[in-house]
């Protein structure tokens, strides 16, 4: 056999349309052979999707179906396991886990956990496991998320801070003062100002990929950025906090500074930083999955896509990379194409292939 011919045959996906494969596809609890046939078992009664994770039955004991109809014409009756007559059980988690999203968005408080569970008709736990994997926060940290952007929307319309903070859901200043560091990382009255007052500062240094400049806040870095010129890199900081105090950074922050130069330089090192992440809901998710990306490894946007639980969301993880600041420290560099090759990047892809060929060496 040629090698063009092996690889047709791999290539080649299964049809199931003879009850050998039918048969094969149940013992391995094949997902990909859901709806294109249903097969029943004679001792009890009840027809399964293939990937149903009931207790093989017996090969003599098995039939296969077409479809539901034709197994409950046959007989046979759903199983309350994998429940053959109904949605995937992935579609249904994700409709119950997107009314769940709805009740956060538009209820005033938020729902305790036991009420949100019942809506999404599962158990507290299941509940929370399952809202976390597919939206990639917990409950309580996606209204908080959500929360500040209607916060932030609402400080910039709004008359009065009094008027944002009602319209953004609170029913008291004291509630909203309460959690203010939480929403906006500043005083409302400095966010509506666009960051006036707010103390940044930052360095510029020079490392192995060019000029490198490093900023904080008080929670934290804020800013990483790579270049070929110092004055671009200190422009795009101010255009960025444009009402900002930028100071020159020293003591301590120049300690963090020489981390990051000395992480770029070399991988293996690693870089443990507070860092002042801002950004949307889903952005947060993908910087998330980003930074748990091993030294060394690959992966695409589909893939980072599949991690955060929303596979058709593939533009929007690439937006999300684009739209990341902290270079290094969020590895947006570690995220390529499908096929493997290096697509844009926000410091250049001559720096994304270096800094990877390093993680390579490193790993």
């Amino acid at each position: 056999m040629s090698d063009r011919s092996r690889i047709m045959l791999l290539d080649k996906k299964p049809d199931f349309s003879d009850e050998s494969s039918r048969w094969a596809a149940v013992t391995v609890r094949n997902k990909a052979a859901d709806d294109v046939f249903f097969y029943s078992v004679l001792t009890t009664g009840v027809y399964c999707r293939p990937s149903c994770a009931a207790r093989l039955a017996r090969r003599e004991n098995v039939a296969f179906h077409e479809n539901c109809a034709a197994a409950e014409k046959a007989g046979f009756r759903p199983c309350k396991r994998c429940r053959p007559n109904e949605e995937k059980r992935e579609i249904r988690q994700a409709k119950a886990v997107e009314k769940a999203c709805r009740l956060i968005e538009e209820a005033e408080e938020l729902p305790d956990l036991e009420a949100l569970a019942q809506a999404a008709g599962m158990s507290r736990f299941h509940f929370h496991r399952i809202f976390k994997q597919l939206v990639g926060v917990t409950p309580k940290a996606y209204a908080t998320a959500h929360r500040a952007e209607r916060v932030r929307a609402e400080l910039q319309q709004s008359g009065s801070i009094t008027a944002a903070i009602y319209d953004a859901g609170f029913n008291s200043n004291g509630r909203f003062y309460a959690n203010t560091g939480k929403l906006l990382g500043m005083k409302p009255t400095t966010y509506r100002k666009g960051g006036e007052e707010t103390e940044i500062r930052f360095a510029l240094g020079e490392c192995s990929l060019g000029s490198i400049l490093v900023a904080a806040s008080d929670k934290g870095i804020c800013a990483i950025s790579l270049g070929d010129d110092p004055q671009t890199l200190v422009q795009e900081l101010q255009d960025r906090f444009a009402k900002a105090i930028l100071r020159g950074g020293e003591g301590e922050f120049e300690q963090w500074v020489a981390q990051v130069i000395g992480f770029v330089d070399d991988p293996a090192k690693g870089l443990e930083l507070p860092l002042d992440i801002r950004g949307t809901a889903f952005q947060q998710r993908v910087w998330q999955a980003l930074s748990e990306i091993p030294i060394g490894t690959r992966l695409s946007y589909s893939e980072v896509a599949e991690k955060i639980g929303a596979p058709k969301a593939v533009r929007a993880v690439a937006s999300a990379c684009a739209a990341n600041h902290l270079a290094v420290a969020i590895p947006c560099h570690r995220v390529v194409r499908n096929d493997g090759a290096l697509s844009g990047y926000r410091w250049g892809v001559e720096r994304k292939r270096t800094l990877l060929d390093r993680e390579v060496d490193a790993a």
